[in-house]
């Protein structure tokens, strides 16, 4: 989709990935998951990790483990490791520049929602300390699915409960969420917090924007035009 075609077009919700795409967790995810997985004596390599982002942590340790020859019990003891890392620096990590206001902008024009491959008690805890709990009418996190990214499963969900036919523009920053949101049939904006232009047009994207100041300035054209 051109940005030109993207002004023909009425978006009644827009549905918000939440890591890398609401607070740079991703690092710090990446820091956790490696952690963990080292001290079970697994060495993951770089270009691993690029793989898994936007999908969930059980999803890549336990596949990973598994390749090591570890079994569903040792997996869990790695991913409960990985979560304990993770909340022992989540008071570190900060929102995705301009984040918060554009969902302020956004919840006066839009019906907003979440749906996110984090845990329920992670995805409470970043809304809170983000100040946001009460934005979304509708969140699904993966508690409510259970086939992770690059399956559309978390955004059927969450049209569903928006009661809205796929016309909606999921807001995304990894290569697996776009794939998710275009077998939704979802319009798609990637923001490249996480992976590059190219990358995310490659998936799918719809559109491609840098920053949610670019995004907003989009939408708004794209009332103008209405």
């Amino acid at each position: 989709m051109t940005t030109e075609a993207l002004q023909s077009h009425h978006f009644e919700a827009l549905i918000f990935d939440m890591d890398g795409i609401l607070i740079n967790s991703e690092p710090l995810h990446e820091c956790a998951k490696r952690e963990a997985l080292r001290e079970a004596g697994i060495v993951v390599p770089e270009s691993l990790f690029a793989s898994y982002t936007g999908r969930s942590d059980k999803a890549m340790i336990y596949e990973v483990a598994a390749e090591h020859g570890l079994d569903e019990q040792r997996s869990a003891e790695i991913l409960s490791r990985k979560h304990r890392i993770c909340e022992s620096l989540e008071h570190t990590l900060h929102p995705v520049p301009g984040a918060i206001e554009f969902v302020h902008w956004a919840k006066s024009r839009f019906r907003l929602a979440l749906a996110t491959s984090a845990t329920r008690r992670n995805r409470e805890t970043t809304l809170k300390m983000l100040q946001i709990e009460s934005t979304f009418e509708i969140v699904v996190d993966s508690a409510s699915f259970s086939q992770p990214k690059p399956s559309p499963e978390v955004f059927q969900i969450a049209l569903e409960r928006l009661a809205l036919a796929p016309a909606c523009l999921v807001i995304e920053d990894a290569v697996n969420g776009i794939v998710a949101a275009s077998a939704a049939g979802c319009f798609s904006a990637g923001l490249t917090s996480s992976f590059s232009e190219a990358s995310l047009r490659e998936a799918g994207a719809d559109i491609v924007v840098g920053s949610y100041s670019e995004l907003k300035a989009l939408l708004t054209a794209s009332e103008k035009t209405e």
